[in-house]
């Protein structure tokens, strides 16, 4: 990748100055970026004046092959330009690696569990819950594709003494209407007699609502795992019980008992107490009530107990915005269970829906993700919950997800897509892998030779810092550098000579400007499958279908 190689040439000309005397070099970390204009280079580095003049003097004695210049731009810019021979020989990578382009080994098969949704056993899914669901899934392609073992988890939070589940249980027998809904309402008369049953054997109430929440909150799972793996397309390698996993094998208390040991419980007003203050956080908190029940704080730390015994190396938790307050508590629990990998918790932001008066007229204040889905489609509910940034709130659009034009990005990269299959196909001539790509030297090509090499580079990134926005920029991006292409440089070039006996000089000259055009339509073919290829990979790690028609 360019950005490394940059990154390196600028590391190694610090280590070694211009006198030749090699040193320990400053700590200062480079950060390659690309600049914010053309003009300005491929890519960038900030340096403190006085050593990047040193360095440009070091990287112009060395004469790098794929450099074309470096250029200091006051106050501390170094702006690299790169050889476009290199960018044009660079295609040919993209045509043999295929589907493996981009591909990294970053994670070296590292462990990763990535959690998310992870939403109560009580209801459908929300248009928030929607948030979680298409990042967590993203997020997890990538880390796989960057040469992480990935592990997609669900927690179900169906715990029979939880109050969620009590209260579920309740509603279920006729005493309350908490969770009632149609979809709920249409469970409990198909459970009419099981229900029944409970309630007669049960010895108090209390025991019935746990029975009856239990067994309704399995039905509505049903529900959300059909959903996810059919709707959603997305399948979890792990759903993980609080109830059967954790509860019934006794892992709570288990973990309990280890917190004692390691002298980090004590007792205060009747109830037990985690010295969280201890590893970082503001307060200690209650982990065993006074009437003895463990709280849901005591849960999570057994259910990460049991992640960390599971051998993930990196534990990433993908949480709603009401969990806000409980991550500081959390990553004191981990440094409390001596959890030694990298522990990350992702708080996504609020979605609002634009335009959806109907929907929520139909459905009251909760509009299900399903309905949404059903509205504007899969591919582009995708693309918009990833769109933005993970710490910034969403305002979905559903005029704009519904339209069929350039204004929705989703359209505009799916079309771009079809339009490079289009040119190979319309071209009837296979592809040559031994094209002349130095024929390629419109400024519109080499943007978009550019464009393809920043892939692998987009993917590191994300894999690193998590920003799965940079995808679907990334995504609207090449689409629009691609249809620039397509209008300024024609692919499928006419070749038809002009017959004639009169001026044999005419005909060979044909001869000759015919096998150029070829030549030339070889390359640009190249660049479009190359495209084509790029497009494929990225449709594949967002979830959006790569159609072959539009």
């Amino acid at each position: 990748m360019l950005k490394e190689k940059i990154k390196k040439l600028v590391e190694d000309s610090l280590f070694c100055l211009k006198d030749d005397s090699c040193k320990a070099p400053e700590k200062i970390e480079i950060v390659v970026k690309y600049p914010p204009k053309e003009e300005y280079g491929d890519y960038s580095v900030i340096l403190r004046e006085d050593l990047a003049k040193e360095v440009l003097e070091k990287i112009n004695r060395k004469k790098p092959s794929f450099l074309e210049k470096v250029e200091f731009l006051p106050p501390s810019f170094l702006n690299f330009y790169i050889k476009k021979d290199y960018l044009q020989k660079e295609i040919l990578k993209i045509l043999k690696e295929k589907e493996n382009f981009g591909k990294l080994n970053i994670g070296k098969k590292k462990k990763v569990n990535v959690e998310f949704i992870s939403a109560n056993p009580t209801a459908n899914l929300h248009i928030g819950n929607g948030r979680g669901a298409f990042f967590g899934d993203v997020l997890a392609n990538v880390l796989s594709f960057s040469g992480f073992k990935v592990v997609k988890e669900y927690y179900v939070n169906d715990a029979k003494n939880s109050n969620q589940i009590i209260e579920l249980g309740k509603t279920g027998c006729g005493d309350g209407k908490t969770y009632l809904t149609e979809d709920l309402k249409l469970k409990i008369k198909k459970h009419k007699a099981k229900i029944k049953k409970i309630l007669q054997k049960a010895e108090t109430k209390e025991e019935a609502y746990k029975e009856v929440g239990y067994l309704l909150a399995k039905e509505i799972l049903k529900d959300i795992k059909d959903f996810a793996e059919k709707k959603l397309k997305i399948k979890f390698d792990r759903w993980f019980f609080e109830q059967k996993d954790l509860i019934e094998k006794g892992e709570i208390e288990k973990t309990l008992n280890l917190l004692k040991k390691k002298n980090l419980v004590y007792q205060k007003e009747g109830a037990l107490w985690l010295k969280t203050s201890k590893y970082g956080d503001s307060q200690d908190w209650v982990i065993v009530r006074q009437n003895g029940q463990p709280t849901y704080f005591l849960s999570d730390i057994a259910y990460h107990k049991n992640k960390i015994e599971r051998g993930f190396k990196k534990i990433i938790n993908i949480w709603g915005a009401d969990h806000q307050g409980h991550v500081r508590k959390m990553k004191a629990a981990m440094k409390a269970l001596g959890y030694k990998g990298d522990f990350e918790i992702l708080i996504t932001q609020i979605v609002n829906l634009k335009g959806g008066e109907k929907m929520s007229k139909r459905k009251g204040n909760i509009i299900f993700l399903e309905d949404l889905i059903n509205e504007v489609g899969l591919d582009v509910a995708r693309y918009f919950y990833i769109s933005k940034s993970l710490s910034s709130q969403i305002e979905f659009d559903l005029n704009l997800a519904k339209e069929h034009s350039e204004k929705n990005p989703v359209y505009y990269i799916q079309y771009s897509y079809v339009r490079a299959q289009s040119i190979i196909k319309k071209a009837k001539i296979k592809v040559n892998k031994q094209a002349n790509l130095n024929l390629l030297n419109h400024p519109s090509e080499i943007r978009l030779i550019k464009k393809l090499l920043k892939f692998p580079e987009i993917i590191e990134d994300t894999s690193k810092d998590f920003q799965i926005h940079r995808l679907a920029e990334y995504g609207k991006d090449l689409a629009s550098v691609f249809n620039q292409f397509y209008r300024d440089c024609r692919v499928i070039l006419d070749n038809s000579r002009i017959k004639t006996n009169k001026n044999r000089m005419f005909e060979g000259n044909q001869r000759l400007y015919d096998k150029n055009l070829r030549n030339l339509m070889e390359a640009r073919l190249s660049l479009v499958l190359a495209t084509k290829i790029v497009f494929s990979i990225l449709l594949s790690l967002i979830g959006i279908s790569a159609p072959k028609k539009m």
